[in-house]
């Protein structure tokens, strides 16, 4: 698949946001609702946009976060300390419906990893985490990502996400994909 000239970048206060359409109302209510709010007033995490015909067509919001190790497959955790690991938490990813289908997810996901590295060696990273819809499992799953077994509540008539994670050595890999 060939990759459109993007530029991805973090969001900014001035973005234009409520023109945005994924076809997932939730995504589409962070973004244009809350995304601003947790980056510039709360600062819990950054939405990277995706930008295309001088508009956003796509964002990625990240935090930081930790995991417990015995949350990992026993491969996994082969080695780690026991006790909370630092990783890059994937809150959100989602493209506007007008550019899905031209390769902004990879390109979204490449800026993660590109992000989840600089943590590595920055404050420390053991992977990607990601709580997925389970309608995008597999395209996470293309890159590594690989399922985590958590206990979690029931979020009533929507489906339950699929928590993934994506090791810190993988990452590499992943990126010249």
């Amino acid at each position: 698949m060939t990759e459109h000239k993007v530029e991805i970048r973090a969001l900014l206060p001035t973005d234009e946001r409520t023109k945005f359409r994924s076809g997932n109302i939730e995504l589409d209510r962070f973004f244009q609702r809350f995304a601003g709010q947790n980056q510039f007033r709360h600062h819990i995490g950054v939405s990277y946009v995706a930008i295309m015909d001088e508009g956003v067509v796509g964002y990625v919001t990240l935090s930081s976060g930790e995991i417990a190790v015995e949350d990992l497959t026993k491969t996994l955790k082969k080695r780690l300390p026991n006790y909370p690991l630092p990783i890059l938490r994937m809150a959100r990813l989602a493209i506007d419906e007008r550019y899905q289908g031209l390769g902004l997810g990879k390109q979204l996901l490449k800026t993660v990893f590109h992000i989840a590295l600089q943590m590595r060696d920055q404050s420390g990273c053991v992977g990607v985490v990601v709580d997925a819809k389970v309608e995008a499992v597999e395209f996470y799953k293309r890159y590594g990502f690989v399922e985590l077994e958590l206990i979690s509540g029931e979020l009533g008539d929507r489906p339950q996400p699929v928590s993934l994670f994506l090791p810190i050595k993988s990452i590499q890999q992943a990126i010249s994909l």
